[in-house]
């Protein structure tokens, strides 16, 4: 998490035109904490998919559903296709097999709106009544993935384990 946090101030604090591309620096953000989340849903055991800390907040599984169509909203939104509803695979897919699929299928889609070049990702769009900036509809989904990997983070730890952004990396 600490990594992302980092990564995130300094990617704020950076000159847009020192970058490569705008929307190609989100979208490094964004894919890191993406990764995150599709390790975490392969990491913990069908059987917790349905755990949920309190009966007033979403299962395992259903944030992994809900970040998967969120994720085919934003992005589609951005490539100017037709978005799903939000809320589609958290209602539709339970299974482990099936969740982390359509995590993986919807990171896949979203890598195409993030390569966007820095002035397609300045064209504008409605989101959630306003108009926006495609890059910052961009920004809005690599925060919503790390708001949401935040609660997955949580949910491994009580599970006793240790979250992908916590182990060591490879070789180390």
């Amino acid at each position: 998490m600490k990594r992302i946090l980092c990564l995130s101030i300094f990617a704020l604090s950076t000159p847009l035109a020192a970058q490569s591309s705008a929307a190609a620096t989100a979208g490094t953000l964004w894919s890191q904490t993406s990764d995150y989340i599709i390790k975490s849903a392969e990491q913990m055991p069908e059987a917790n998919f349905s755990f949920r800390p309190t009966s007033e907040v979403r299962t395992f599984g259903q944030i992994i559903g809900h970040v998967a169509g969120s994720q085919y909203m934003y992005c589609a939104l951005v490539l100017g296709d037709k978005a799903g509803g939000e809320g589609d695979i958290e209602k539709t897919k339970t299974t482990k097999a099936d969740l982390v699929a359509a995590m993986k299928a919807s990171t896949e889609y979203c890598r195409r709106a993030y390569a966007l070049s820095d002035a397609d990702a300045q064209g504008m769009l409605k989101l959630f009544g306003s108009d926006r900036s495609k890059l910052y509809a961009l920004m809005g989904n690599a925060t919503h993935d790390s708001e949401h990997y935040g609660n997955l983070v949580t949910y491994l730890r009580i599970k006793g384990m240790v979250p992908p952004s916590s182990q060591p990396a490879p070789g180390q």
